[in-house]
């Protein structure tokens, strides 16, 4: 969905623009009636489009809360695909280039916000990623004019792997090869090895695998005592539905970091299991009550729970439209010096983004699947929200040494 612009058309407003009897303060006038448009980039169309279509949805939703105005002027979405890393680029560059849009929010998959996030740099234009997760995004690749909202993969990891070490430490991973898949590799196989572990298989799977049932044979061949996954969106459902068909549900534990709701649904209640990380959980008892009002006003406008990605992209614009009225602006200098100021409070805890590497900082969830599950919705039971102690947040996001950001000043 691409919100066409409401403003007067190229023709028109050349030929006010070249009309001797028009005073400037009309044209300034003109000029202030334009919609400021905020760009979004997400897939329409392959293995993430469930997600990106709650990721939009949540979007505007945040927008629509505030009257579809942004500094008392009237605001839209300009939303262009995330087809591939490539096309994703060129539809950012195109974004602002055409669009005229003030900031950019997107990238549902690592690679492609791997690939914006260098525009965003270049162009000097706010981008605030909502869903994709490699570290790199905001370690050696980071910039100042990118945000992220999603933990990176190492933070998801650290947070995951005490739940999983009781299964023993004798295991098989399954990851995709692009971004997202190789980093839970690199940094699983980190956590594994120090903890004296050993390696029972490793297959790196092309994304949008239709068939897992080679890997799955060699997995129960293998016997490891956990699988861990790195397989994202449709990929992790097709994946988990083919382990239950092949009769592995029960048999050996499955684990993974950042699932979506999209993603166990489509499994359906036979088929689902396993323990994961999530970034927020519509049934999850300790949401704050800013949170609660989000999720009421999705279902009453959906007519279905919110999908964490659904959260995920309110927070993400509800937090740069945050920026810009802290800015006082919508120059790009501005919003990321709002973006930098910006904040809100969850319990104990302020959840902001961090000034030298632009992450945000935010407990992490970890959820299992409940062993039976009667409602068509409700499938994790929330194990923790780590840390647990505010104070220990800093410490497990990491460091300036361990992120490798070397931000530019301007």
């Amino acid at each position: 969905m691409t919100i066409t612009p409401a403003g007067p058309s190229v023709t028109r407003r050349t030929a006010l623009l070249g009309a001797a009897s028009l005073s400037a303060p009309f044209i300034r006038n003109a000029a202030a009636a334009e919609p400021i448009r905020i760009g979004m980039i997400l897939a329409k169309t392959g293995q993430i489009v469930d997600q990106s279509e709650y990721l939009a949805q949540g979007t505007y939703l945040a927008l629509e809360q505030q009257n579809n105005t942004i500094l008392g002027r009237p605001a839209e979405i300009v939303w262009l695909d995330e087809a591939s890393p490539q096309g994703a680029q060129q539809n950012m560059q195109k974004l602002i280039d055409e669009q005229k849009v003030v900031a950019v929010i997107g990238g549902a998959l690592s690679s492609s916000a791997l690939a914006m996030e260098s525009v965003a740099k270049r162009a000097k234009i706010p981008f605030v990623i909502d869903n994709a997760a490699a570290r790199e995004i905001t370690g050696k690749d980071c910039n100042r004019y990118t945000f992220r909202l999603q933990a990176p993969v190492p933070v998801q990891a650290r947070a995951l792997a005490p739940y999983i070490m009781g299964y023993g430490k004798r295991w098989y991973f399954i990851t995709a090869a692009y971004a997202f898949g190789q980093d839970i590799l690199r940094s699983f196989r980190d956590i594994l090895r120090a903890a004296g572990g050993t390696e029972a298989g490793i297959d790196e799977v092309p994304l949008n695998t239709p068939d897992y049932s080679s890997f799955i044979l060699k997995i129960r061949q293998a016997k490891p005592d956990l699988v861990l996954g790195g397989v994202s969106a449709g990929d992790l459902t097709t994946f988990l539905k083919q382990w239950n068909e092949l009769g592995m549900k029960g048999k050996i534990p499955f684990a993974e970091i950042a699932i979506g709701d999209t993603d166990i649904w489509g499994i359906g209640p036979d088929a689902a299991s396993g323990i994961f990380t999530k970034t927020w959980y519509y049934n999850n008892p300790n949401n704050t009550p800013e949170d609660k009002a989000f999720a009421a006003a999705y279902q009453k406008k959906h007519n279905r729970p919110a999908a964490d990605k659904a959260w995920m992209g309110w927070f993400t614009m509800k937090s740069l439209l945050g920026g810009i009225e802290i800015a006082k602006s919508t120059e790009p200098a501005a919003i990321v010096a709002g973006l930098e100021k910006w904040q809100t409070q969850d319990g104990d805890l302020a959840v902001h983004y961090r000034s030298w590497d632009h992450q945000l900082l935010r407990r992490t969830l970890v959820v299992e699947t409940k062993p039976k599950i009667t409602d068509k919705w409700d499938y994790f039971d929330v194990k923790a929200s780590l840390p647990a102690n505010a104070a220990d947040l800093e410490k497990v996001f990491g460091d300036k040494q361990e992120i490798g950001c070397n931000m530019e000043s301007t």
